[in-house]
């Protein structure tokens, strides 16, 4: 039953580590109720005051790179997943021992960031224009100064712990360098080239945008067909499109060469409308043979796959448009200067007139819009900047395949094989004013020069100073200084200490959405300029959808705010800050519905640690997750049942001998053993979670030790030790050794998920355990200790647990209140059991709150309540604890309904026509039912009668 243990024998709850000086905090009794706006700032102020978040120089290096978002941005579900995620992740490796290093900076986000200017600059009435490009660039670098960053402000209220000293900018001076020698020494291996070539483009933003900058919407449109004459007059080839405009620039007409209606054509040629000019009919396998007529007209200046046709058949390119989408002086007179839309009806209303227009027909397709402008976007042909990207690509794959960098989940790097092994060359040039601009200047031969200033070329490449240059206009696509992201951070190019410390970064951890846009990429730039990895895992994590698994949007009205479930805000600023800047009644109307219904007394403040919680349980690899704001709840009260276990274990240890000093004797009961053994096992678990990226198996496996073991059961068995006067002092001082070394070792085990919470009880308790340190942060993270693990105190334990919960589950059933005590029967007891109730006779009373245990011995029981736990049964006299004539009420209810299964059953079994119809199965399966009913009823009358002998 018990043991007793020197002071040498230490279990696994028991920490002497420390870190510089005492604690801040106060030790003294803290608040009865948990109150996370109380703890939460103050803490994190102190933390970054006290320079805990920077690398310590001791240790193996670990590091993260943040993933930087845009210097525009505030903290959204996807952001406060994410950092959750890698800030655990740090908190852990720190905790192990590590040098670890959290890099944090933000993203210039170029076309975001000159939008916001720009408006401001509208509503003082001017413009950049105006302003010049320099006064421009000034007024951006203010507003950074006095708004952006707001992003970085959120980050510390979600606890992130980043090494804020080191914070990096895209455009500030140190990563300009990087990014400025990047592109230079690109351009002298010959892997950036300008050239004309077919581009997504903005005609509002007037620039060049990103895949991921363009967001296509299912539309309700149309297939207009035109008759397109043969020029030997022998009739006409009927084209379907779905941007009848676009036919000005048209250069051929292609047909399948398989199908047989076009095979004598091929070769041939049409005289294409309007325009008057002659183009040939070719023959591609990429035409679909049932799409339309199978005739498709080649615009080869205006659409992605036309262009690649064009190039595969040297098919002249004619841009018919302007860069602000209007038509140019490559078209019919007629149509110059028509804004691309009023030229298509122009075009059809000309093609009827012509009696061309064979018909037109409704069509879904797909809208390409600009993310940020939310115009149409149009495949434009423009003079850009490349990087050829597949000599860096072929690297990229091979590092992936040789395993110098993981997926989790694995499956990703199907997708990332996929998005490489048909790589474009990617288009780095963007058409904006805020940015890297490019290190490229011209002279008035056209001819460009590549260096870091105009000095430097003008002496490399001997020219004279009568000789203009002017530098390009143009800037780098962010994406293409976030590629630097892991060693630009770290000083590149030159080969600072922190590079060699840190880099390549131990994870990365990102959406699978920005795999080919930014994970691609920094894996080919850091292989080409590093020679080596930018990181060893990219673990992959799954998108945050709101609770019926829709994407979370303002045009849906279900965007949450993590701000506001951390502080909470009432119903009326939630309705408004929902609807803000939606213009359209209806909409609006239905938002501010659907708002009131779903949060009818606002959003209540859950604190940081219970929203961080909620998104660890869901963060299982690699899927999507469904956020439900009841989830939270429930672990605002796992945060609060924490709260409470400190409480009271503080109440019953403070100013009591712990064997802190580890000199005193003390004994350790059965439920103290079984405790720090399953302590063990939580351990290992939530390591192997943390070495597998499962953090939902690490929060359950926290949640699991903390509250269904911990607080409901140990708490409750030492009780009976700590105000009873059966025990010795040398059980009571290992029961108090117990409670605050295992509380304070849980504390350090959950710190990584839930930081706040954990820290504020830990300055509490650390004392009590025998531990010191400034922080938590830097104490050692628990490791299981099999010596510690006493199997045969967690089986007796977990038995005693199975026949606590029969008996409680009985007082359920038999519906008698939980204060009153009841008398217990003990049958069929193997000699294992019998020696578990004797040894834990007091606890068994206390905390099945009995009356009586006794040995049932006579052959005739009482009339009992039954369960059973393995062989031995359970038995609660029913005499004296039930009203007789409402439970034989309730078991006549029971009978009424076996009945009248039973007849309608027997009715069914004696028709021939079901018996010799139905499958033999169906019927047999009938006939178990009725047996079983007929069973339960004459079990039920045999209940009856015992009952009402009762009376």
């Amino acid at each position: 039953m018990s043991n007793t243990q020197t002071p040498n024998t230490e279990n696994n709850a028991h920490t002497d580590s420390s870190t510089q000086g005492s604690s801040t905090q106060d030790n003294s009794s803290q608040d009865k109720t948990y109150q996370p706006g109380n703890i939460e700032q103050p803490l994190y102020q102190h933390w970054e005051s006290q320079g805990y978040f920077a690398p310590q120089g001791s240790g193996d290096p670990y590091s993260i790179m943040i993933p930087p978002p845009n210097v525009t941005g505030y903290l959204h579900m996807g952001h406060g997943f994410q950092e959750s995620i890698m800030d655990a992740l740090i908190r852990y490796q720190r905790m192990r021992g590590k040098n670890t290093l959290w890099q944090v900076g933000t993203d210039h986000a170029g076309i975001a960031t000159q939008m916001v200017v720009e408006r401001l600059l509208a509503e003082e009435g001017t413009d950049r224009h105006a302003l010049g490009r320099e006064k421009f660039i000034e007024r951006i670098w203010e507003w950074k100064e006095h708004s952006g960053g707001h992003i970085t402000k959120q980050l510390r209220r979600l606890g992130a712990s980043p090494d804020w000293s080191r914070e990096r900018f895209t455009m500030d001076d140190g990563f300009y360098k990087a990014v400025q020698e990047v592109f230079i020494r690109l351009y002298e291996d010959g892997l950036i080239y300008r050239g004309k070539r077919l581009v997504n483009w903005d005609p509002k933003l007037k620039t060049a945008v990103s895949d991921l900058e363009v967001l296509n919407k299912e539309s309700d449109g149309h297939l207009w067909h035109f008759r397109y004459p043969l020029t030997d007059g022998s009739g006409h080839l009927v084209v379907a499109t779905t941007r009848p405009e676009t036919m000005l620039g048209d250069t051929a007409v292609a047909v399948h060469p398989e199908d047989e209606r076009y095979q004598d054509l091929i070769g041939k040629t049409i005289t294409l409308p309007i325009v008057g000019r002659e183009i040939p009919i070719i023959a591609d396998d990429y035409v679909d043979k049932e799409f339309g007529t199978g005739c498709v007209k080649i615009t080869p200046a205006h659409d992605f796959n036309d262009y690649e046709m064009g190039q595969r058949h040297n098919l002249p390119m004619i841009n018919i448009l302007d860069d602000t989408a209007h038509l140019n002086d490559n078209v019919p007179e007629a149509y110059r200067g028509l804004e691309r839309f009023a030229a298509r009806k122009q075009i059809v209303a000309d093609f009827e007139a012509l009696e061309l227009l064979e018909k037109i027909e409704p069509h879904k397709l797909k809208v390409p819009y600009g993310d940020r402008s939310g115009v149409v976007i149009e495949p434009y042909l423009t003079d850009q900047w490349y990087v050829k990207t597949q000599p860096l690509a072929d690297k990229a794959i091979a590092a992936v395949e040789g395993g110098d960098i993981e997926f989790v989940p694995k499956q990703y790097e199907n997708m990332y094989f996929a998005w490489m092994r048909d790589i474009q060359d990617w288009c780095i040039s963007r058409q904006l004013w805020w940015g890297h601009r490019i290190p490229a200047w011209y002279d008035n031969d056209g001819k460009v020069y590549v260096g870091r200033t105009e000095e430097e070329i003008r002496e490399k490449h001997g020219l004279a100073d009568d000789i203009t240059l002017r530098q390009d206009n143009d800037v780098l696509d962010t994406w293409f200084s976030s590629g630097l992201w892991t060693f630009g951070t770290l000083g590149w190019p030159e080969q600072t200490e922190m590079l060699k410390t840190f880099h390549p970064s131990s994870v990365l951890v990102t959406g699978f959405d920005i795999i080919f846009f930014w994970v691609a990429r920094m894996i080919m730039l850091t292989l080409h300029f590093q020679k080596d990895v930018p990181f060893h895992t990219v673990y992959v994590h799954g998108l945050v959808r709101d609770s019926q698994g829709q994407k979370m949007s303002k045009s849906k009205g279900n965007v949450l705010d993590p701000i506001d479930l951390i502080d909470g805000i009432d119903l009326e600023t939630l309705v408004k800050k929902r609807t803000s800047g939606m213009m359209v009644p209806h909409l609006r109307e239905k938002i501010e519905k659907q708002t009131r219904k779903e949060f009818p007394d606002g959003i209540s403040g859950y604190g940081t640690d219970a929203l961080r919680y909620t998104f660890y349980s869901l963060a299982s690899t690699g899927r999507d997750i469904n956020f439900d704001v009841g989830r939270i709840e429930g672990f605002r009260n796992f945060c609060n049942k924490i709260w409470n276990a400190a409480n009271f274990v503080l109440s019953n240890c403070e100013n009591e001998d712990c064997g802190q000093d580890g000199s005193n004797h003390y004994e350790l009961s059965l439920a103290d053993r079984w405790i720090i053994g399953r302590l063990q096992h939580a351990e290992t678990d939530v390591e192997q979670a943390f070495n597998t990226y499962r953090f939902d198996l690490a929060s359950q496996a926290i949640q699991q030790f903390f509250w269904d073991e911990f607080c409901a059961w140990y708490l409750e068995l030492s009780k009976p030790v700590l105000t009873g006067d059966d025990y010795t002092a040398e059980q009571k001082r290992g029961t108090r050794r117990t409670l605050v070394r295992v509380l304070e070792t849980a504390l350090r085990l959950a710190h990584p998920l839930m930081p706040f919470i954990t820290e504020e009880l830990w300055q509490k308790v650390k004392t009590l355990a025998g531990t010191s340190g400034d922080t938590i942060m830097y104490t050692e993270y628990p490791q299981a200790d099999s010596s510690k693990i006493d199997d045969n105190a967690i089986a007796d334990m977990e038995w005693l647990k199975e026949v606590i919960t029969a008996v409680r589950n009985l007082r359920g059933e038999m519906k008698i209140p939980p204060g009153k005590k009841l008398p217990a029967l003990m049958k069929n007891a193997d000699d294992t059991a019998t020696r578990r109730i004797e040894e834990n006779r007091a606890f068994l009373i206390k905390l099945a709150n009995l009356e009586t245990l006794q040995w049932q011995e006579d052959s005739e029981e009482p009339l009992s309540a039954k369960a059973l736990v393995g062989e031995m049964e359970v038995l609660i006299p029913m005499a004296g604890l039930i009203d007789v004539d409402a439970e034989l009420a309730r078991l006549q209810k029971e009978s009424d309904k076996l009945e009248k299964e039973i007849k309608r059953l027997e009715g069914k079994l004696n028709n021939p026509k079901f018996v010799d119809k139905a499958p033999v199965e169906v019927v047999n399966k009938e006939k178990e039912k009725l047996a079983d009913y007929q069973y339960s009823l004459k079990t039920l009358a045999n209940q009856k009668s015992k009952i009402a002998a009762l009376r």
